[in-house]
């Protein structure tokens, strides 16, 4: 596999990154205008199927996820994953323009670490070699180092599922980020087996017979259904403040260590360039991190007070009728009885 590969998955992997990032800032402002015409999606409306901008957003999302999985048949996953923090800053920087979100000086930072470390993977990344059959992937998805792998990965799912989650999935975060991150890792070497699968046929070397390829994409669906269900469960039980950050912390350093051992991406480089793209990564990882944990939150909604009279101008303030009306969380706070205080 030559530079103009790598060259090739860097430029989908940018692209992708430039259209999911933006699909997050559209969808957003697809679903505010949404909730200002009806009922928000947060309380179970469904006006945003609705909304052109959402819709628009989801469009978007959809190419940048179809140019990324391009970008793994052409690139190695040490190269295009990383590179998936750079929507994180088209996110920062479009919301605080369009969504007036303000990005703040440990966010800017956080920016500039992300594409410092970014450039830094780019120049060291390693040349990947283009496997010529399915049957190739296989002899390399059944090598004793990825056995080994997969079957820790899958004995620590199981172990997660069925230990763990019943008791601390509700309180520590890593469980469900562990085994999300652990199956998407799983996902991407699939998703990769596949996709030069496509690329091979298209070509016309036909892999579609092969039971291999069949059963990779069988091992991929079973994988992306594990893992997006389990980070559901994690942002809905967790800050989306917390998971983000430690999620793509955990599922990049899985699905770079299982690309390398699969693929051997690493091979034949020297052991300069292999510390200059781990400190690369590291320094995406922290401005990931700083990036997220600096941002400005969106304000909670408080407790909500309603009040009005029906008396007239002509009446005195004694003759008004008064009605005051609380949501349900102003008694939770203050340990009353729900009722409606009414005085006349």
């Amino acid at each position: 596999m030559g530079a103009s590969d790598n060259t090739r998955g860097l430029i989908l992997a940018m692209v992708s990154s430039l259209f999911i990032g933006a699909s997050f800032i559209l969808k957003k402002k697809g679903l505010r205008r949404a909730a200002a015409a009806g009922t928000p999606a947060g309380v179970g409306g469904y006006t945003y199927l609705l909304e052109p901008l959402w819709w628009i957003g989801m469009i978007t999302m959809i190419v940048g996820e179809a140019a990324n999985f391009v970008a793994y048949i052409y690139a190695p996953a040490v190269l295009v994953t990383p590179l998936g923090a750079l929507s994180i800053i088209v996110s920062a920087i479009l919301a605080h323009f369009m969504l007036k979100e303000r990005l703040r000086q440990m966010g800017i930072l956080g920016c500039v670490s992300c594409i410092v470390g970014s450039v830094v993977i780019v120049i060291h990344a390693p040349q990947e070699h283009m496997p010529t059959s399915v049957q190739e992937i296989w002899t390399l998805a059944t090598q004793p180092a990825f056995l080994i792998y997969v079957a820790a990965t899958v004995s620590i799912v199981l172990a997660l599922i069925l230990h763990f989650e019943p008791l601390y999935g509700q309180t520590n975060v890593l469980v469900y980020l562990g085994i999300c991150s652990l199956m998407g890792a799983l996902t991407v070497v699939s998703i990769k087996a596949i996709g030069i699968a496509i690329k091979l046929t298209l070509e016309g070397i036909n892999q579609i017979g092969y039971p291999q390829t069949w059963f990779f994409f069988s091992v991929g669906v079973i994988c992306v259904i594990a893992q997006l269900n389990y980070l559901n469960k994690a942002l809905d039980t967790f800050n989306a403040a917390i998971v983000s950050p430690i999620y793509y912390v955990m599922f990049t350093t899985l699905t770079i260590i299982a690309s390398a051992i699969m693929f051997k991406d690493w091979s034949g480089q020297n052991v300069s360039s292999i510390l200059s793209e781990i400190c690369g990564f590291i320094t995406v990882l922290s401005g990931t991190v700083i990036l997220h944990t600096t941002r400005e939150e969106e304000p909670a909604t408080s407790p909500g007070t309603i009040s009005w009279y029906d008396g007239d101008q002509a009446k005195g303030l004694e003759d008004a009728h008064f009605t005051r009306l609380h949501n349900s969380d102003y008694f939770d706070q203050r340990n009353f009885p729900l009722e409606t205080d009414v005085r006349t």
